[in-house]
């Protein structure tokens, strides 16, 4: 819970009793490798707050081909927001690629925090606003650069998400084949 603390304290003052309101809308838990938090097609009712570990969030085309849509590592926040925000079925599953410590928020109690302590308006904001731009940048991404020059960039924003992830995962939210990502790597390997 410190960590999310820290982080939210980072950006805004934050007042002993939003303090202990934080801590009595969350659960801390330590959720097993390969569980699926979040299913398509079911009712999305909680937001994650990554501690420790490895999660990704991803859809099924009507093919059968898996679209990662995010990883989410260490400080990170996980769930299905078009599902929450439009009170609509989930469109994506999460799952645990590793052992994960989360601390776990009912959405309806995260999202209206600000109501009660206002202070949390300009983080929430901000979340979303930097959201926003990280969405923005990664379909330009993907309209403007080159299959390795999306790897490289991955590698930057993740550096150490291969040892979590399996080839399809990396391949999938990068929007090519696995075959072509080995090759990106060979290519790479030579240089």
């Amino acid at each position: 819970m410190h960590i999310l603390l820290n982080k939210i304290k980072e950006k805004i003052a934050l007042s002993p009793e939003a303090e202990a309101y934080v801590r009595s809308i969350s659960t801390e838990k330590t959720i097993p490798k390969g569980t699926v938090l979040i299913r398509e097609g079911q009712t999305v009712r909680k937001i994650y707050f990554v501690t420790g570990g490895c999660m990704r969030s991803f859809c099924t085309d009507s093919h059968g081909k898996e679209h990662t849509l995010q990883f989410a590592i260490k400080n990170w926040w996980i769930s299905d927001y078009i599902a929450i925000y439009n009170d609509e079925p989930a469109t994506l599953t999460v799952e645990c690629l590793t052992e994960s410590t989360v601390i776990e928020f009912q959405a309806n109690e995260l999202i209206g925090i600000h109501a009660q302590f206002p202070e949390f308006e300009p983080y929430q904001r901000n979340n979303l606003e930097r959201h926003v731009v990280s969405l923005h940048k990664r379909i330009l991404n993907q309209l403007q650069l080159t299959a390795a020059q999306r790897y490289d960039l991955f590698l930057e924003q993740y550096p150490d998400i291969e040892q979590y992830t399996r080839n399809y995962h990396i391949a999938s939210y990068l929007g090519f084949t696995q075959e072509s990502l080995s090759r990106i790597r060979v290519e790479k390997a030579k240089k």
